[in-house]
């Protein structure tokens, strides 16, 4: 189970980090200040957004906000009676008022049975620098959170739906938030305008680089009395369907960074003013599907952070508890200890007697047995395994040097060739070799070696690339 979640999900889940932090079930309870929008007054607004300012199942605006809690809080005390509750300011912008105005409203909720926190959501162009100083004194008192819209980081998106700012003022705005140790939850809209799903992904490895702490990703919906809804009928421009949406959805869990919380992975508006696309109204089917997928991919959140993530999950897909396999480099034993948990039996080689020490004290405290340790080159795999020809499933080389040791020694293009060559012979008929290649001097060499010898005598293999960056670690699967 993925460890930043209570519920077997893949993600980040907000019930983890609320139940964490309060030791007790915590619900949002959405609210409707009667804000208004700075954007409403530069051009009508987002073009996505009706009049209800985003805020399509907060409370009545209409009623005070104790009126609006209790409303909420009254149906869930009937199953969750001990509860605690996070007071969201959710419709239009809830910055966009005199400090005072402000002051009165969110220390209001604070006086509410239960209220632990607040969160509230704006814009990253409406936080006034004496706002901010109210909001680092908010954050002293109680569980403050600020959740900003961006929608998308390219700008050419945001002039097109209208958005009023720019991705310049977005980042500096969360980094004036951060600066004050106040939370920062990020909202971006799938499935934009003109958008494919490369510029999604942009979005989202953008994100990852800033300091925020929760995520929201929506899919755009169109609705009536909206400028979208024209300019949809006009452009006639493609939807996301269900299923291109929970693929890029999760291609982009897969980028981002585990210690994000995921506070939202679907949206929908309601459903008589719903236009376009009428599966986002099947909320619970979308969440599902999103599982689902992660859990056929064998991914997680932040699978991509590391190429190591893809080569543990080839290996659980690929081990058979009889099988046999040999780590080539074990390093610090973490491959070693990988590979024992799933075969019959292993043969783990490195030159370095620190490497052969660090595994040894690995494998000790988790009584494993079924593995040899063999202090020496790879490049003599087939002297040591001469009697095992035609019977390995799988040999690994994570190449380079010891991880927190001396990173002068490193292995070395010529030996791990030979080592390779040699290994092909071990396989059985259904036998792979990973090996895990290093941008380092040595690691360029080492990998331009391996593919050149594959290329010019047509042997069968695969490259994985977890990122864009061509000087990324990366993979080469080599099947027999």
């Amino acid at each position: 189970m993925f460890k930043y979640t209570l519920d077997n999900k893949r993600y980040h889940t907000l019930n983890y980090d609320l139940t964490k932090r309060f030791n007790t079930r915590v619900f949002k309870v959405s609210l409707n200040g009667g804000f208004s929008c700075p954007n409403f007054k530069n051009g009508s607004g987002c073009i996505f957004c009706s009049l209800k300012g985003s805020g399509d199942f907060a409370g009545n605006k209409e009623d005070d906000l104790l009126t609006q809690f209790n409303n909420v809080k009254n149906k869930l005390n009937n199953k969750w009676p001990d509860t605690k509750y996070i007071a969201y300011f959710q419709a239009n912008t809830n910055t966009y008022a005199p400090v005072n105005v402000l002051k009165k409203k969110f220390e209001e909720v604070l006086t509410f049975k239960n209220v632990v926190g607040i969160n509230i959501g704006t814009r990253p162009d409406s936080i006034t620098d004496e706002c901010l100083e109210y909001l680092k004194d908010l954050n002293k008192r109680t569980f403050l959170t600020i959740e900003l819209g961006l929608q998308s980081m390219h700008d050419k998106t945001l002039k097109l739906i209208n958005r009023g700012h720019d991705l310049k003022c977005f980042d500096e705005c969360v980094k004036k938030l951060r600066n004050n140790n106040i939370n920062v939850v990020v909202h971006i809209i799938n499935g934009l305008p003109g958008e494919t799903k490369e510029m999604m992904m942009e979005t989202i490895k953008h994100l990852n680089k800033l300091d925020i702490q929760g995520i929201k990703i929506h899919m755009l919906h169109v609705l009536k009395n909206t400028r979208l809804e024209h300019y949809y009928k006009e452009a006639n421009f493609h939807l996301l369907s269900k299923d291109e949406y929970v693929n890029i959805t999760c291609d982009q869990i897969e980028e981002l960074n585990e210690k994000i919380i995921i506070h939202r992975l679907t949206g929908d508006g309601a459903k008589d003013d719903l236009i376009a696309p009428l599966w986002t109204l099947k909320k619970v089917s979308v969440l599902n599907d999103i599982d689902k997928e992660l859990a056929k991919r064998g991914t997680y959140q932040g699978f991509n952070r590391s190429i190591l993530n893809r080569v543990n999950l080839i290996c659980k897909k690929f081990i058979k508890p009889g099988d046999i396999t040999v780590d080539a480099t074990c390093g610090n034993g973490n491959d070693t200890l990988m590979l024992a948990k799933l075969s019959k039996e292993v043969f783990s080689f490195d030159i370095q007697k620190e490497a052969i020490k660090s595994t040894k004290d690995i494998l000790d405290k988790e009584n494993i047995s079924n593995v040899k340790l063999i202090n020496d080159s790879h490049e003599y795999i087939g002297k040591y395994l001469e009697n095992y020809k035609n019977k390995i499933s799988l040999v690994l080389f994570n190449l380079g040097y010891l991880p927190g040791g001396n990173k002068s020694i490193t292995t070395n293009h010529n030996s791990t060739l030979k080592a390779i060559k040699e290994s092909l012979k071990l396989l059985n008929n259904k036998g792979i070799i990973l090996v895990v290649c290093y941008p380092h001097e040595e690691g360029k060499k080492e990998s331009k070696t391996i593919l050149n010898y594959l290329n010019k005598n047509d042997i069968k293999y695969v490259t994985y690339r977890n990122t864009d960056n061509i000087n990324a670690p990366f993979l080469i699967e080599i099947k027999k």
